[in-house]
């Protein structure tokens, strides 16, 4: 098996002294399990004691279920403190009992690093915070960074994002290999499988198997009960990718209750298919807007659910495909609780305004043509937010290139 790492693994080796768990969660399919195989090989190049466990053996879970004890039997005698890696947490019967009653008792002992599929399966099943004892990551598919290193085995054009996000002037050589790189990744997105496939057919066919299969499979262990209505409300979310979050709009359309609307968006928000952005605002009277701004958390799976594939310059959504992007990249830099938007009751708008420290930080307006940007648009949020300069993010820009690569 022939994986590729990841930077996730370096946060993880990084806290693998500390005695809290790791839990490793994310959509499925993003490549937790591949972390943890990459993982085990690590510690076991270091001589470190690793046993792998996966819960997708019924068995398995019957013994882990019977009592949190049964652990013990499971693993090898050592002097040395034992790295134990479980992947799909979320199948034990009660993952929060399990890990604590194994943390209080066996800490010094051995240290547990595992993968769940979901946080609606954090927040369902984990019944207390277990704080102090545990980390939770987020792995998300691939980051266009690492959709580089996967496409091309090397870290050569990742030196080249580098150096354009370093230096505001820095001319690539390589810059036309790295936009047929971002409109590969605009169209199929970071799924790392349909990422290694060459074959485009098969890479619409890889997505068209997510979208299907594994949303059906969300879908009905979170318990929510029309299949269809949901599905749908995928959809109509794809459509609508970087506009507010309207829940009467929906609600009306599906003949639904907002109740069972706002439900439906935080299942597809906990297993990370959609993520929703918040407001940002000086003037609550003038600017607030509780309405949050919808972005998907992969764009082949955005496409693949409108059933887009045509060249970008020729997508009646490109902007929103392009806005979408620059938000992956910022989730990916920033906290993303400190990425908004700026919007006023008369309609003015900026699209992302990003907190980097107390009442400072940057702001991106996204285009698909720079020359489409006009500065005096923004002059209301420029004149009352001086901490944030406001700059813009385009597919073409004045020189024929991209301002994309560097966020």
């Amino acid at each position: 098996m022939n994986l590729i790492s990841r930077p996730i693994l370096d946060t993880i080796i990084k806290n693998l002294n500390y005695e809290e768990f790791t839990i490793i969660t994310g959509p499925r399919q993003s490549g937790k399990t591949s972390i943890l195989i990459l993982l085990k090989q690590f510690l076991e190049r270091n001589s470190s004691p690793t046993y792998f466990i996966s819960l997708e053996d019924p068995e398995i879970i019957a013994r882990l279920n019977s009592h949190p004890e049964e652990l013990i039997s499971l693993i090898p005698e050592s002097d040395k403190k034992v790295f134990i890696l479980i992947d799909e947490i979320q199948y034990l019967k009660d993952p929060t009992n399990f890990l604590k009653y194994n943390f209080d008792i066996y800490r010094e002992r051995f240290k547990i690093i595992c993968t769940g599929s979901s946080a609606f399966y954090i927040d369902r099943k984990f019944k207390d915070s277990l704080a102090g004892r545990k980390q939770i990551l987020n792995l998300f598919t691939l980051s266009f960074e690492e959709f580089l290193v996967f496409k091309t085995g090397d870290n050569k054009l990742i030196a080249e994002i580098n150096e354009l996000n370093s230096r505001e002037e820095y001319k690539s050589l390589q810059s036309k290999k790295l936009k047929q790189l971002l409109d590969e990744y605009l169209t199929f997105g970071g799924y790392p499988a349909v990422v290694l496939s060459e074959n485009i057919e098969r890479k619409k066919m890889l997505l068209k198997e997510l979208s299907q299969s594994y949303i059906k499979r969300d879908i009905l262990e979170s318990g929510v009960r029309n299949e269809e209505k949901i599905f749908f409300l995928l959809k109509m979310l794809a459509a609508q990718t970087g506009s507010l979050l309207n829940l009467n709009q929906f609600s009306t359309t599906l003949q639904l209750s907002s109740t069972a609307i706002n439900n439906y968006i935080t299942t597809l928000r906990k297993t990370f298919h959609i993520h929703l952005v918040r407001p940002f605002y000086k003037n609550i009277k003038k600017e607030l807007n509780k309405m949050p701004k919808i972005y998907f958390n992969d764009l082949g799976m955005r496409n693949i659910l409108l059933g887009q594939f045509q060249d970008i310059g020729f997508r009646i959504d490109k902007g929103e495909l392009i806005e979408n992007y620059v938000f992956l990249q910022l989730r990916n830099r920033c906290n993303a609780d400190d990425i908004k938007f700026w919007r006023t009751t008369d309609g003015n708008e900026v699209d992302f305004v990003v907190s980097t420290n107390f009442d400072k930080g940057f702001a991106i307006e996204c285009k698909f043509n720079e020359k489409t940007f006009n500065p005096k648009k923004y002059s209301k949020f420029t004149n009352e937010y001086l901490n944030f300069p406001l700059r813009v993010k385009s597919y073409v820009n004045s020189s024929n290139s991209t301002s994309l690569f560097s966020i």
